[in-house]
């Protein structure tokens, strides 16, 4: 219809005349309450954000001689993380010339990798950057 027409019809209802889709030829437009369409996308936004849930990654630092006690506690801290639905960044760390012994902490990640087998999946396996090993581990 003429956008005289439309605008006096959308008048006569007490409405606004809203372009919907400016790219379409001839432009789509329609009568609507526009305060009342921006109320409810603001509303759906709110909701969506409100439902959505923020994933943090959390950090457990180990060393090549970690003690076994230490290593339980650890273990414990990380279960914890994965249970939140947190990502959790595993990172060994080298001093000095143990970066000699690369290998150790390898075996020390393989170990933390078995051991939370059933709760968690490797996200991104272990691999040197400096003078640390990373791994970063995801919820199953």
């Amino acid at each position: 219809m003429p956008l005289e027409t439309a605008l006096k019809t959308a008048q006569e209802a007490g409405l606004d005349l809203v372009e919907v889709a400016p790219e379409a030829a001839p432009p789509v437009c329609r009568v609507m309450d526009f305060g009342r369409y921006k109320y409810q996308l603001s509303k759906k936004n709110a909701e969506s954000r409100k439902k959505s849930s923020v994933i943090e990654v959390k950090e457990v630092k180990f060393r090549p001689k970690t003690g076994e006690h230490d290593y339980q506690f650890k273990l414990r801290n990380i279960q914890k993380f994965l249970a939140e639905k947190n990502k959790v960044k595993v990172s060994l760390m080298f001093r000095g010339r143990e970066i000699a012994h690369a290998d150790l902490g390898q075996v020390l990640l393989e170990r933390v990798r078995t051991d939370m087998a059933d709760s968690a999946q490797v996200e991104q396996p272990p691999r040197l950057e400096g003078r640390g090993l990373i791994m970063i581990l995801a919820p199953k």
